[in-house]
């Protein structure tokens, strides 16, 4: 197996950790009904995840520095198995949330392994397209995961879900353990000195980037139904058609965001992905009156949102190579961090102004990472503080 098909195969399994964590939002009523609580309550399972995911994924990485990828990759799949057998056979809600713990620090550090080793198997100019295609993962679970999830929860028991996580995590295991290769040691950075890589500022810059994009992106995702339904006019059934639609735009633009980063360079791409993201969540505001207007709006602003993943992941693997690992980490954290900071500053939005507030509160944070991104790519800004620390 050539290196490009093994980070297509890293991609797909991927998909399958992520629909791990996306799949509980598309099965929650039957999950409460099952556990005897409400939909509410059966809720905060998706806030333990991203909680244990953005604080947890790190602290493991930090922990495993030593290790080299292949055994980070099979000890995150090893949790994999472990969250999943806890899901099918503990009883009680309790042990539910412990097992999304122990699956959301699976599902973490898998995504953090499989995009340092996906950079590494590539040649040095197609790292972000690596990456981009490792992303591939994350969308296809949103777009095929997720449905897949309910339709086997509807059919069967949403138990039986995790039946199918548990077993691939198992066969992931043998597969990687055959294919991706056991990387020769580096000599072993001190946790100590790659932790002195956030006295850059750029790097600081870059995970504020992160973590504004994230939050435009998600304060808009999370009423987006709501959104289309009062905004735009559309019915129940334009609606799911529009979700559609969105859902392959995040595949295309992933993937084009890591191609276009190796061709024209991480700031222009980066830069220009953002604008337009700014761009497509304002006109959303403001002529998406019809499906006609609104479904090309809708992939405009899931494609140029989604095309900027790659170089911000690319650009922190650039400016701290020795410390790649720790750098996905934290931008893994940034990310859940903004899934929760959308959530709440969205409710607020909606029950004070209107559900069309929230584009604009999108628009206004990613206009914001905008001009973080261009201060964080810029050739002109001193770190001589940090390089002085750095050589010590």
């Amino acid at each position: 197996m050539n290196n490009t098909w093994k980070i297509y195969m890293l991609a797909l399994v991927t998909f399958m950790v992520s629909t791990s964590e996306y799949v509980i939002a598309g099965i929650l009523d039957k999950v409460a009904v099952s556990n005897d609580v409400s939909v509410s309550a059966a809720g905060q399972l998706i806030t333990v995840f991203a909680l244990a995911n953005a604080l947890g994924s790190p602290l493991v990485v930090m922990a495993t520095t030593k290790m080299n990828q292949l055994k980070l990759l099979m000890l995150s799949l090893v949790l994999m198995v472990l969250g999943s057998t806890m899901t099918i056979i503990m009883p009680g809600f309790g042990f539910l949330i412990v097992s999304r713990v122990v699956l959301a620090l699976g599902s973490g550090v898998f995504a953090i392994a499989a995009k340092t080793a996906a950079a590494k198997l590539a040649a040095p100019e197609k790292q972000a397209g690596a990456i981009g295609t490792i992303i591939l993962g994350f969308s296809a679970a949103i777009i095929i995961g997720v449905p897949i999830g309910r339709l086997i929860a509807t059919v069967y028991n949403w138990k039986m879900i995790f039946v199918g996580i548990g077993i691939l995590s198992l066969l992931a295991i043998l597969l990687i353990i055959r294919t991706i290769p056991a990387t020769a040691n580096e000599t072993v950075v001190p946790l100590g000195r790659q932790l002195s890589h956030l006295k850059n500022p750029k790097i600081l810059m870059g995970l504020g980037v992160t973590f504004f994009w994230q939050l435009g992106y998600g304060v808009m995702y999370s009423y987006i139904a709501p959104f289309l339904l009062t905004v735009t006019s559309m019915t129940g059934k334009e609606v799911s058609g529009a979700l559609f639609a969105f859902g392959i735009a995040t595949l295309i633009g992933s993937k084009f965001g890591g191609f276009m980063t190796d061709r024209i360079g991480n700031r222009r791409t980066l830069i220009g992905g953002l604008v337009l993201h700014v761009t497509a969540l304002v006109l959303l505001s403001t002529i998406a009156s019809s499906a006609w207007a609104a479904i090309p709006l809708l992939m405009l602003w899931s494609f140029s949102a989604w095309s900027s993943g790659p170089g911000m992941q690319y650009n922190l693997i650039r400016l701290a190579p020795e410390a790649s690992g720790i750098m996905l980490s934290l931008y893994g954290s940034f990310i859940q961090l903004g899934i929760a900071a959308a959530a709440g500053m969205g409710g607020i939005a909606v029950k004070s102004l209107s559900v069309q507030a929230v584009s604009w509160l999108g628009a206004v944070s990613v206009a914001i990472a905008v001009v973080m991104a261009w201060f964080s790519l810029s050739p002109s800004i001193k770190t001589r503080a940090y390089e002085k620390a750095i050589s010590r």
